[in-house]
């Protein structure tokens, strides 16, 4: 069947996020709407849903008028062409060594680098938002300064590009976790086409609560690029599994949330020692204490 995407964009994260859930009310219902900060700087949101069958455009109109949004730009879009767009708008992505792309650019691997292949069409993870840019470039600053990573976790991996990127800097196996079992199939996939498998191991867990995570404890640094939510309810078992001046690198927060985050991790025993913030986004670098 055709599918039909409608996009558009606004400012404000609230209003996009309400222009998206007023989006699943639609008739017809649209079978899937995203919301997505564009990492551009310029403050604006895209708002898009598909449709299996035409949209009612007047319906949309009326929508993007009521929120301050631009028209809805509607577009006959079947499934591959979709998937060939996405590759060709989504360039590779420089994060200090790290080189993070699609395979549509694997003649433009650079020497020197490490390159991480991520398809473009897996979207989030790919290195394109600011949260996963930001952990890269954090893991490359910890490595440049000297730091080994002996006992890595990526907890809510997705993708698993993090553990993936520990893997090809340090000798050691990363162990990696998502809540999501699919997450955890397309992690397991990309460690294939990375040529990784054996060196991250992935399981299905919401946070530590995996027998296997339990078990290589403490570790000497930890992914976290979940949401501010699910990372100040991990901040006490965070602590348990952090050895002591192991590291924590933490995303997903929005810049204004981050002192917040820092404060709760702070009162358990984890101290800031940088933070950068990339468009709307902070990643936060975060030592335990000995």
């Amino acid at each position: 069947m055709t599918t039909f995407t409608a996009l558009t964009t606004l400012e404000g994260r609230d209003q996009a996020y309400a222009l998206g859930e007023a989006m699943e009310r639609l008739e017809p219902a649209p079978t899937g709407v995203g919301v997505f900060e564009m990492e551009d700087g310029s403050g604006l949101w895209e708002v898009g849903g598909y449709f299996e069958g035409a949209p009612d455009e007047t319906a949309l109109a009326v929508l993007a008028a009521a929120m301050g949004a631009k028209a809805f730009v509607v577009s006959e879009l079947p499934e591959t062409d979709w998937v060939a767009h996405v590759r060709r708008e989504l360039a590779p992505v420089v994060a200090g060594r790290f080189f993070v792309y699609g395979s549509h650019d694997a003649d433009k691997v650079p020497e020197g680098c490490e390159p991480l292949l991520i398809e473009a069409a897996m979207a989030f993870g790919t290195g394109h938002h600011g949260t996963t840019l930001g952990c890269l470039r954090a893991l490359d600053r910890l490595a440049n300064d000297g730091f080994v990573g002996r006992n890595v976790a990526d907890i809510g991996c997705g993708t698993a590009v993090l553990a993936m990127a520990a893997a090809r800097i340090w000798p050691d196996p990363v162990l990696a976790s998502d809540i999501d079992e699919v997450a955890v199939d397309v992690a397991r996939a990309n460690l294939i086409a990375n040529g990784l498998e054996g060196r991250v191991r992935c399981v299905e867990a919401a946070g530590f609560d995996h027998p296997e995570l339990a078990a290589a404890a403490p570790f000497d640094l930890v992914f976290a690029n979940i949401l501010k939510g699910p990372l100040v309810a991990l901040a006490p078992d965070m602590a348990t599994a952090l050895q002591p001046g192991g590291y924590a690198i933490l995303s997903g927060i929005l810049n204004e949330q981050a002192d917040e985050v820092i404060a709760v991790y702070a009162r358990n025993g984890i101290n800031l020692v940088r933070r950068e913030s990339i468009v709307d986004w902070t990643t936060l670098t975060l030592q335990k204490i000995t």
